[in-house]
């Protein structure tokens, strides 16, 4: 999955649960929050499907268990 796909579907499901979304460009990452809930996303173009899944996890308690499955 493309990188900029994973930052698009996860922004769009922040503003559709009406959650704050912001980015902060680190080093090496890119810090990604959403309500409450902040993590990191390697500068990679391409991230690897179970990757973008356990990031996906991350944010269940921001948006729903199984939130990007809609």
């Amino acid at each position: 999955m493309k990188r900029t796909a994973v930052l698009k579907k996860l922004k769009q499901a922040a503003k559709a649960a009406g959650k704050d979304f912001s980015l902060t460009e680190l080093t090496n990452h890119t810090g990604v929050t959403v309500g409450q809930t902040r993590s990191t996303l390697g500068r990679h173009s391409e991230i690897d499907d179970v990757t973008a899944r356990k990031f996906f996890d991350q944010y269940a308690k921001e948006l729903g268990k199984g939130w990007w499955r809609k």
